[in-house]
């Protein structure tokens, strides 16, 4: 089964971190990484979607993506 999560996050080194984090625990980048400007809070944001594939197993929705 492959699943799927999206990584958001402001625009700075935390963010590089939990997608390179991911990359390390299997996870593979999905598409170009996303930026908007969050004019409530003066900054900008980023989103990197990131797929993986996992022994075949019955989804749980109530697990958490970073479990499988």
């Amino acid at each position: 089964m492959k699943i799927y999560r999206f990584i958001t996050n402001n625009d700075d080194a935390q963010f590089c971190k939990r997608v390179a984090k991911a990359l390390t625990e299997g996870w593979e980048l999905y598409g170009e990484p996303k930026y908007t400007f969050d004019a409530a809070q003066n900054v900008m944001r980023c989103g990197q979607a990131v797929t993986k594939e996992v022994a075949d197993q019955p989804f749980d929705m109530d697990k958490a993506l970073t479990d499988y």
